[in-house]
C-alpha cells in the first residue's frame, strides 16, 4: 500500500509540472560552493583553475524522484591583470519521465576596485543549450488517447542566454543573475512537442565571513530564487568554520507566495532543512556533504535527500592571490 501511495504522489507531482508547462531550475543545498551554477559572473572568482563536482539524490524512497548532477570548471584567462574569467558548466536533471541536459560557456569581465586587488565587481554572460526530454511510456493515462501524454519520447532543444553581476571582497559577497533569458524567443530546433517550457528565473545571493574568535568564524549566506510562476524560494544558511578547515552548517528553505500564480493558495511555505559538513583536506581540495530533512507534507513519503560535492583547484605558475577565497 505504501508503494502505491508513493507512486500516486509522484504522478501528482509530475502532472502538476506538466500542467504548469514550467521547468524547475536545479536545486543545490551547497549552492555557495557551486557559484557558476547560479551566476556566470562567478567565473574566475577563485582565480585558480577550479573543478567542482556535485551530485544530488532527492527524496530517497520515492520511485523516480529527482536526481541532479553538475560538473563545472572555471579560472582566469589572463593571470597578469586577472580581468577575464572563463567557465564551463554542464548539468543533468532527472525527474521520473522528465529529464533535462544543459551545457554553458561562461565569460566574466572583472573590474578591480582597490589598489590591493581584494575587491572585484564582475559582469558575466553564459551561452548554452538545453535539451528537455519527456518519456510518455512512463505515464498511465486515465483517458486512452489523451493528447497531453505523448505516445513515446519527445525532445526539445533550445538555445539559452544567462547574465549576472557579482561583487566580492575578503569578507562579503553579493550576486544577482537571470537565467533563461531567451525563454519563448525560439521555437524548438528538433521538433515542437507540447512539453515543459523553460521559464525566466532570477537569483539573488549574498553572504559574508564574520570572525568570532581565533580559529572560529561565522559564515552566513542566503539565496533567493524567483520565476514569478510560483512561490519565491529562499535559502537561509549559516556555517561555523573551525580553523577554516572544518565547516559545520545548516540551511532552512522556505517558499513565499509573493506573486499571483496559477498554483493553489494553501501550499505549505516550509520546505526543508539541511545539515551540512565541509572538510578542506588542503587549500586546494574540499569535500562536502549535505542531508536535507523535508518538513513539508512530503516528509512522510521519503527518507531525505543526499548531496555530495567535491572541488579541486590547480595553481597557476604566476599565482599571486592576495586575499583568500572563501565563497
Amino acid at each position: 500500500m505504501g508503494a502505491i501511495k508513493k507512486y500516486i504522489l509522484l504522478l501528482l507531482f509530475v502532472s502538476t509540472i506538466i500542467g504548469a508547462k514550467a521547468q524547475q531550475t536545479i536545486q543545490f543545498s551547497q549552492y555557495m560552493f557551486n557559484g557558476l551554477a547560479l551566476n556566470p559572473a562567478y567565473a574566475g572568482y577563485k582565480e585558480d583553475l577550479t573543478l567542482n563536482l556535485t551530485d544530488r539524490v532527492q527524496w530517497v524512497g520515492i520511485n523516480d524522484a529527482p536526481k541532479t548532477s553538475s560538473v563545472a570548471v572555471d579560472g582566469l584567462a589572463n593571470q597578469d591583470n586577472k580581468n577575464v574569467g572563463l567557465g564551463f558548466i554542464a548539468t543533468l536533471d532527472q525527474l521520473g519521465p522528465e529529464s533535462s541536459v544543459s551545457a554553458y560557456v561562461n565569460y566574466a569581465y572583472r573590474l578591480r576596485l582597490d589598489e590591493l586587488d581584494t575587491k572585484r565587481l564582475s559582469f558575466g554572460i553564459g551561452l548554452g543549450v538545453l535539451q528537455y526530454s519527456l518519456d510518455g511510456s512512463k505515464f498511465s493515462a486515465l483517458d486512452p488517447g489523451d493528447g497531453s501524454v505523448p505516445a513515446g519520447s519527445v525532445n526539445k532543444i533550445t538555445p539559452d542566454f544567462r547574465f549576472g553581476v557579482y561583487y566580492s571582497s575578503p569578507s562579503v559577497y553579493f550576486g544577482a543573475s537571470v537565467f533563461n533569458l531567451l525563454s519563448g524567443a525560439f521555437n524548438n530546433i528538433v521538433d515542437d512537442p507540447e512539453i515543459i517550457k523553460p521559464v525566466r528565473t532570477f537569483y539573488v545571493t549574498g553572504g559574508g565571513m564574520v570572525p568570532l574568535s581565533d580559529g572560529i568564524d561565522l559564515k552566513p549566506s542566503f539565496m533567493v530564487k524567483e520565476d514569478f510562476k510560483g512561490p519565491m524560494n529562499i535559502d537561509l544558511t549559516t556555517y561555523l568554520t573551525f580553523n577554516r578547515i572544518l565547516w559545520v552548517g545548516a540551511t532552512y528553505r522556505i517558499g513565499i507566495s509573493a506573486w499571483d500564480s496559477n498554483l493553489q493558495g494553501n501550499l505549505q511555505g516550509q520546505d526543508a532543512m539541511a545539515a551540512m559538513l565541509q572538510y578542506f583536506v588542503s587549500d586546494r581540495f574540499r569535500i562536502g556533504y549535505a542531508y536535507d530533512f523535508t518538513v513539508s507534507k512530503l516528509a512522510g513519503y521519503q527518507n531525505g535527500t543526499h548531496e555530495l560535492s567535491v572541488s579541486i583547484s590547480f595553481p597557476n605558475k604566476k599565482q599571486r592571490i592576495i586575499s583568500p577565497r572563501y565563497f
